[in-house]
């Protein structure tokens, strides 16, 4: 067989065919069920970066970084195209953007979709309703070709607003694009993302970087990921829920000593959300370990790391990627508590560790950023 491997790559691929016995060879994967090792392997290795010979698309979408608080890009909707700046958040499910029948003051300061000017629009008739953390929208939902790093997206329903709430007239961002699962859709509608694999677009899992202080880079990139963008190994951490990006976490330690999550604790990966939020008990913990809310800002270099434990791998952020440093306000570490016993790890986990998104497995991959 290996002399005859030798002598196709001299001769024709008609030729090829003939002299060697294709069906009596098998594949990798093949060997690899045989032995047993396949779905350990597939788990592993599931991905190949930016597969040349993929018959699947990869969209990359670069995000402009709002003062390390907020990342949006650009997507258009509608036939001729109307451009709208979208935050791409892992916390929600649902796209919706303002529209010609709001009058809101969130509205009026930003761009409204027109759906009388699109020949492909198509009107459902329901209505939406989304509550965030600091407020809601409602709208109604209309079907229509969304574009977003380069893949078009044809029959996407979305949300066009009627009402916002007044924090988001402060936004830079016009809406919201959600890449949480289905379930966790307002009104049922079907995420962008979802509809993207379901229509053989892509390959079913996304990735995100966060650029740091500002910087532009920042990217999100639909079935695909960038080793540019990391360094070291790619931890898998399996979901324990599959409505938002929730995954366990063992514990929160500071030199070594548990500070917060002791026992464990739920957490959700949320692009959406600027800072880690947590109980405030344990927010109020973390805080007095490293020297409280408010800091000097001389003193970063001599502030501890924090660790968050996950699946049994420690990942680590030193206190120049934990501590928000403002012209106006001081220092301040980006840790903020609340009611929910569920964490958040928002940008300032995420912009430490890029994360691909895995809806097809359902697993969460963390790799040190670069």
């Amino acid at each position: 067989m290996k002399a005859a491997i030798i002598l196709c790559a001299m001769l024709a691929l008609s030729e090829c065919m003939v002299r060697i016995p294709l069906n009596k060879v098998k594949t990798a994967r093949e060997k690899l069920e045989e032995q047993g090792l396949w779905e350990e392997y597939s788990m592993k290795y599931p991905y190949r970066p930016f597969a040349k010979f993929s018959s699947y698309a990869v969209g990359n979408e670069q995000m402009t970084n709002d003062a390390d608080l907020a990342y949006f890009g650009v997507v258009s909707i509608g036939t001729p195209p109307q451009s709208f700046r979208v935050i791409f958040d892992t916390g929600s499910s649902n796209l919706w953007v303002p529209s010609t029948y709001c009058s809101s003051a969130a509205c009026n300061n930003h761009k409204k979709f027109n759906p009388s000017q699109s020949s492909t629009f198509r009107n459902t008739g329901k209505s939406l309703q989304i509550q965030y953390g600091t407020g809601s929208m409602t709208g109604l939902l209309g079907y229509d070709t969304v574009a977003v790093g380069g893949i078009q997206v044809p029959n996407q329903i979305f949300g066009l607003s009627q009402t916002e709430a007044p924090f988001m007239a402060n936004m830079q961002a016009d809406g919201i694009l959600g890449l949480a699962y289905p379930r966790l859709a307002a009104s049922g509608a079907q995420p962008v993302f979802t509809n993207m694999v379901q229509q053989g677009l892509v390959q079913d899992y996304f990735s995100v970087y966060l650029s740091r202080n500002s910087a532009s880079g920042s990217e999100v990139t639909f079935g695909g990921y960038d080793p540019n963008h990391y360094t070291g190994s790619i931890t898998w951490i399996p979901l324990s829920s599959e409505t938002y990006w929730q995954i366990s976490v063992d514990s929160v330690t500071v030199n070594g000593q548990v500070v917060a999550c002791n026992g464990g604790c739920q957490a959700i990966v949320d692009t959406g959300t600027s800072l880690i939020a947590g109980p405030s008990n344990d927010i109020s913990s973390i805080n007095n370990a490293v020297g409280g809310n408010y800091v000097q800002c001389g003193n970063i270099g001599n502030m501890p790391d924090i660790t968050f434990n996950i699946n049994g791998h420690a990942f680590t952020l030193p206190a120049s990627a934990y501590v928000r440093q403002s012209n106006y306000y001081g220092c301040s570490t980006g840790f903020s508590g609340g009611g929910d016993s569920l964490w958040i790890l928002g940008d300032v986990f995420i912009r430490e560790y890029y994360t691909i998104f895995n809806m097809g497995q359902n697993y969460v991959g963390l790799a040190t950023a670069v």
